[in-house]
């Protein structure tokens, strides 16, 4: 027996907002709404789905998970460009020099975009 990973539960302000801007990263469409929460998702059987839910508590301190996004079809500072166009912002969490690139989601959720690519 074991468990599936099904959903990964974000906090957050806006559930719209950061479910609009998470959908427009990954390419993912909204699949439902739960009172407050927001999900979307990528095409059936691709993997879990985000879901975003407002609470009243703003965040406090550097996540202990992120994400990691792979660049699709161009390069990792495309999609960096991409992504502060869509309202990311460059943060520095005391990385160094690594290959990827921090970032941070509307909501100051860190991220990082790899630089493997993926077509």
């Amino acid at each position: 027996m074991a468990s599936r990973f099904t959903e990964l539960v974000i906090d957050c302000a806006d559930a719209r907002r950061l479910a609009e801007f998470w959908a427009a990263v990954l390419g993912w469409q909204p699949t439902g709404r739960y009172k407050e929460a927001v999900e979307i998702a990528g095409p059936p059987g691709s993997g879990p789905s985000l879901v975003f839910i407002p609470v009243p508590e703003a965040k406090a301190v550097k996540n202990r998970l992120h994400i990691d996004v792979n660049p699709v079809g161009c390069e990792q500072a495309q999609e960096v460009e991409r992504l502060v166009g869509l309202g990311a912002r460059r943060i520095d969490i005391g990385q160094g020099e690594p290959s990827w690139v921090v970032l941070a989601d509307p909501e100051g959720n860190e991220f990082c975009v790899l630089r493997a690519r993926v077509d």
